[in-house]
């Protein structure tokens, strides 16, 4: 009972939050209405561990706070299908996925000639680009902490490895957009870029782990890799929703309740590391909806403290839910093993 009292308040934030979004267009006017709207994506779009998660999610660590609920709220969709799942890359928009607990069928599988809303959040898992600058960038900061040793170890004979890759993703991510074209001809297809983790200019060690130089280095990748998703849309004629530049500010080196992402410590009860809060999955889903509808792509300070305010809600009703306590003792465990 407390585990369906969890979900019913979080449904209720989640209105509240959609409501939060939409007050920038009225009911009617320039906003448009999709009949059904289909998420597909990686863990930045399923959002592991924000709270509340859905446990039924076939390990793909879907939230009930995800931006592409929000945004399926603030729209009032008819049907809404979240196919997103963490650790996908593009591969896995024919492909089935394995997960922790079972196997995900393909995303495109959610995709019907009626869809006439996709929303796409995808190519930071493609050829290790994610997992290479988190699993092996902190582990070099202390054979030279004021440098860049993590630059320094991706490039070779002058090229950097991991921003050729990221031209591959480019040429992936427009596959993948002619793929959801031919399956759903009268979708407005809309690819979601990533925001920002590590900031421009400072550094915050005890959060992100890396060494000084490498926080330029982790910028110019993610800018990189929006670059490839933006560059994508364009060749395609599908819609870019550039969440970097609107993140600026809101990465996780900058203060609780202004930042958008987790450090490097993982919190069961409110986001993965590495991955958006909460307030992340907001800010995303506003800028998300504001382009759809056709207004500014900025953040209030308003929205801010309204969505920090939410996501501590929703960290204290996750933590009172015994279904996903027991959820996060499993998580513990296996780690442990």
């Amino acid at each position: 009972m407390k585990f369906h009292r969890a979900i019913a308040a979080v449904t209720g934030l989640l209105m509240t939050t959609a409501l939060t979004v939409a007050a920038t267009a009225s009911a009617d006017a320039g906003r448009p209405h999709y009949r059904e709207y289909v998420a597909l994506g990686d863990s930045y779009t399923s959002a592991p561990f924000v709270p509340i998660p859905d446990l039924l999610s076939l390990g793909c660590a879907r939230s009930y706070s995800n931006y592409p609920k929000m945004v399926a709220a603030a729209l009032g969709v008819y049907h809404f299908t979240d196919v997103s799942c963490g650790g996908a890359d593009t591969t896995h928009m024919l492909s089935p996925q394995s997960t922790v607990i079972g196997t995900a069928a393909p995303q495109f599988d959610a995709l019907t000639p009626r869809t006439d809303l996709v929303t796409v959040g995808i190519g930071g898992n493609d050829f290790g680009v994610f997992g290479s600058i988190v699993g092996t960038c902190p582990g070099l900061r202390a054979s030279d902490p004021g440098g860049a040793p993590c630059k320094a170890h991706f490039t070779v004979d002058g090229v950097d490895t991991l921003k050729a890759k990221l031209a591959q993703t480019q040429t992936r991510i427009t596959t993948v957009v002619q793929g959801i074209k031919q399956r759903s001809p009268k979708a407005t297809i809309v690819l979601v870029g990533y925001p920002q983790i590590a900031p421009q200019h400072g550094t915050c060690p005890d959060i992100l782990p890396f060494a000084d130089g490498d926080y330029a280095y982790l910028y110019s990748i993610e800018q990189a890799l929006n670059a490839a998703v933006s560059n994508a849309a364009a060749a395609t004629g599908a819609t870019y929703v550039d969440t970097f530049g609107p993140s600026t500010g809101h990465d996780a080196c900058a203060p609780d309740g202004q930042a958008w992402i987790q450090g490097k410590d993982l919190n069961l009860l409110r986001a993965a590391n590495y991955h958006p809060r909460y307030e992340g999955q907001a800010g995303v889903a506003s800028l998300t909806f504001k382009k759809l509808t056709g207004k500014s792509a900025t953040v209030t300070a308003s929205e801010q403290a309204s969505w920090a305010a939410k996501g501590r809600e929703l960290t204290k009703e996750a933590a009172t839910s015994p279904a996903v306590k027991a959820a996060n003792d499993r998580v513990r465990t296996s780690a442990q093993r």
